[in-house]
């Protein structure tokens, strides 16, 4: 038996080696578990090596020609190693014959934030729609957000080191997944954004084989998404039948309720069964973290993006690969996760907080899985408009437009673009917390349930602010010290306010022992929607909440 049947044969079984690895580990090819991937080195491989490459190919008229051979002179068009994708466009990256095997891609292009080579801004991740297609399937056995399927959601760039997947310095895009593929592959990038990717630029390494066996699986990936997820239902993450193994996940988790998501356990049939034989303990045990989850990055698990605990928007995105433990399947699998919780006494019918509420929180996944055959998973990929987040804002007052003296105390009041916020912020500047304070007017038109919050700025040289809403005080003075420039929500009040005008004052109590200053960064004062349930229950509604102002957490 050949070095390429064996390993191929090694992913469909998932047989442990002599060394002790796993196959899947084994094919990584970049790390090594006991030294046994670098003895392997040393063992001859079979096939030749190809690479698929965006580097600049020139025809004879001199345009980019795909069949041309790389342009090799010292004209600087031959550095013009990358594509601008339009909006609505498709760049094909791949499009070989087999049989061979996909063992690395590589991806970089420009943020999505205005700058010299793009000053209008670009597509972000989640608008780049990745598919790839195995032996001339119609249907794509990859379908996924650029970044989701890179563990990058809610189009945010994070930085990511693992086995299979490295997003190093939160801009260049790795992955090492074995693609196999006996008579086609094709990978392209679909830009669903009104901007253009601007500056991709891609490396995919490939084998090409004189056979692959014929138990070999078919790699796969699929998004879905549940805005929000349905009451009564546990949210699936997949479901196919066929012969395989499910390697990993991606799970992304908007929260439009107060408090903990994910005390929900993963649930999984094996083979069509009535129950699920596999039947975990808790969301962030599924992804190998206790007590809740935190920004980190391990080989096999890991969070990426983590904004702030139990708030109303807050965002969690984590991945767990299933690398030295595969789930085999024979007949098909189902992958769930209850969307259970904590939730505010406010949304639960009996005014009562614990820790077993179905939560109807904004939920997005990317499923990865080998298998024989064709996918019967019926999911497909929404388009960009309707994988963005729904907005949960019913008011936004932005702080910008109030820097005349009225609104402030002593010192002055700037406007200040800063990368951490889409919109400008007020800059408040006093020279000492005497007399510094900052109010900020809103009106309400309806009655309902909203929480009030603040999107602010932390830094190295702001201080601690008291607020207070039409004159009743809101908890304890915040404090807006950070040693770096982020961007943070201070969330204030959970109530039911009458139409009417109202003014959030914030006053200067002094600073953080390390702060430089006492200044002051707003980008704006939010009024937050809850959901339906809260009003539908109304346990709140004719309370007073300047006797008794409420935060829930």
């Amino acid at each position: 038996m050949d070095g390429t049947t064996e390993f191929m044969n090694n992913i469909s079984s998932f047989r442990f080696n002599p060394n002790g690895l796993t196959a899947l580990l084994f094919v990584l090819g970049m790390f090594s578990v006991s030294g046994a991937l670098l003895d392997d080195l040393m063992k001859l491989q079979p096939g030749r090596s190809r690479r698929v490459t965006s580097t600049m190919r020139a025809g004879p008229d001199g345009k980019y020609d795909p069949n041309a051979p790389p342009r090799a002179d010292k004209d600087e068009r031959s550095n013009f190693d990358n594509f601008r994708v339009p909006p609505g466009a498709t760049q094909v990256v791949m499009n070989v014959k087999g049989p061979g095997v996909i063992t690395h891609i590589w991806f970089t292009f420009l943020g999505p934030e205005p700058q010299t080579w793009a000053p209008k801004g670009s597509a972000n991740h989640q608008e780049m729609l990745l598919r790839m297609y195995w032996d001339d399937q119609p249907r794509p056995a990859v379908e996924a957000p650029v970044g989701d399927f890179f563990a990058n959601a809610f189009g945010e760039r994070r930085e990511v080191i693992s086995l299979p997947v490295v997003v190093e310095d939160a801009d260049s895009y790795n992955c090492f997944w074995r693609m196999p593929f006996r008579k086609s592959a094709r990978i392209e990038i679909i830009n669903e954004s009104d901007k253009p990717i601007s500056l991709l630029y891609y490396n995919i390494d490939w084998i090409e084989l004189d056979r692959l066996p014929s138990n070999t699986p078919y790699f796969h990936a699929q998004y879905r998404q549940e805005y929000p997820a349905v009451s009564g239902k546990d949210y699936v993450v997949l479901e196919t039948r066929g012969r395989g193994h499910y390697v990993g996940t991606v799970l992304s988790v908007r929260t439009r309720s107060p408090a903990w998501f994910g005390e929900g356990d993963e649930k999984i049939w094996i083979d069509g069964e009535s129950q699920p034989s596999i039947w975990g303990t808790g969301t962030e045990d599924y992804f190998l973290s206790a007590w809740g989850l935190k920004t980190t990055s391990t080989p096999f698990f890991g969070v990426p993006y983590f904004d702030q605990w139990g708030i109303v928007g807050g965002h969690t995105s984590a991945y767990r690969w299933h690398l030295a433990d595969p789930i085999v399947f024979q007949k098909g699998i189902k992958v769930a996760f209850e969307h259970f919780g904590w939730i505010s006494p406010d949304e639960n019918p009996d005014y009562k907080s614990n820790s077993w509420n179905e939560r109807e929180d904004d939920i997005s996944s990317v499923a990865f899985w080998y298998q024989t055959g064709p996918s019967t998973f019926t999911a497909r990929a929404p388009h960009a408009r309707e994988r963005r987040l729904p907005s949960l804002e019913r008011i936004i007052v932005h702080a910008q437009d109030f820097l005349q003296p009225a609104h402030h105390g002593a010192g002055d009041a700037i406007r200040q673009q800063l990368a951490v916020h889409e919109t400008a912020q007020m800059l408040y500047r006093p020279p000492s917390p005497s007399n510094a304070w900052v109010e900020i007017p809103f009106t309400v038109t309806n009655k309902e349930p909203l929480r009030l919050l603040i999107r602010g700025t932390t830094s190295y040289d702001f201080g601690r602010y008291q607020p207070y809403l039409n004159g009743v005080k809101l908890g304890g003075p915040l404090d807006f010290y950070s040693p770096e420039i982020a961007a943070k929500e201070f969330h204030l009040l959970d109530f039911w306010p009458a139409p009417g005008k109202y003014v959030l004052r914030l006053e200067a109590v002094g600073q953080n022992p390390q702060s430089q200053g006492c200044f002051l960064g707003l980008e704006s004062i939010r009024l937050r929607e809850r959901r339906p349930r809260v009003q539908s229950y109304g346990h709140d509604k004719n309370k007073d909440w300047r006797s008794n102002p409420v935060l829930y957490r």
